[in-house]
């Protein structure tokens, strides 16, 4: 009779194919620690789990290639093992924010208010860009913090202490919050530039303000569509201003020749 393994017990898949899941229990928690193709490798997760969770002094950065758990459940054990909150989500808390880990190399940093929020979704990379899934949908997570998918680092937003994975909210400056908006400044002081890419980017005029930048960009649409453009454009979505209001601003401001005089070639 084969002799029992601590932490490990056998499973069968649907094709009849033996594996063995391997689990813990941790200040009566209990803890899938995954499910691996030998008994003997599950036991060696096992008994993993077992020295990171009784041995303070290993830290996330003794977790080598050569470990038998994935990165993720170690980083899960060990915040478990320091602050007693077990996440499902590689999350490792500290005093006033936490980090979320991608990788041994690569971490987030996020404020504790979105501690609920990310403990309860797994945060995915396509190129420089960070994703969750929400109710199906995969949601660009800068849009969280005010940041448009259209928005270009550097001109829309910027990340105040030059670090581009921190979202903390006192690390994040949202410059331009408008489409077809950007934030410019002379000796004169700051102004607007509303522009509108029709067959090559078109300056609709320099405003004083970002609101009114933001309604000369609706003006601007509103003209080339009646030129007979057909391109689908987002306006601008002004909170806190009424219609009146809108309108007014809406029916003075100026819009340059060449949107005035645009014609479909």
């Amino acid at each position: 009779m084969e002799k029992k393994l601590p932490g490990v017990y056998p499973a069968t898949k649907k094709d009849g194919t033996t594996y063995y899941r391997s689990s813990i229990t941790f200040q009566r928690k209990h803890i899938s620690l995954g499910s691996y193709d030998s008994a003997s490798m599950a036991c060696g997760a096992y008994l993993e789990a077992t020295e990171l969770l009784k041995d303070s002094a290993l830290s996330l950065h003794d977790y080598s290639s050569l470990r038998i758990l994935p990165f993720e459940k170690w980083v899960t054990l060990i915040n478990f093992r320091d602050n007693h909150l077990y996440f499902a989500t590689p999350i490792y808390l500290y005093k006033k924010y936490f980090e979320y880990f991608l990788s041994p190399k690569e971490s987030l940093k996020f404020d504790l208010d979105d501690l609920f929020y990310y403990s309860t979704r797994k945060i995915m990379k396509r190129g420089r860009h960070f994703f969750v899934a929400d109710y199906g949908m995969q949601v660009n997570i800068a849009n969280r913090y005010g940041i448009k998918n259209y928005a270009v680092h550097g001109r829309d937003y910027r990340f105040v202490n030059g670090d581009n994975l921190d979202f903390r909210y006192e690390n994040i400056e949202v410059m331009n919050i408008y489409h077809g908006v950007s934030r410019q400044e002379n000796k004169k002081g700051i102004f607007y530039v509303a522009k509108i890419h029709l067959n090559g980017n078109y300056t609709i005029g320099k405003y004083a303000t970002e609101t009114e930048a933001a309604i000369a960009y609706n003006k601007a649409i509103d003209i080339v569509k009646k030129a007979g453009v057909t391109k689908n454009f987002v306006p601008n979505y002004l909170e806190g201003l009424s219609p009146s209001s809108y309108a007014d601003i809406y029916s003075k401001l100026p819009v340059s020749d060449k949107i005035l005089n645009y014609r479909l070639e």
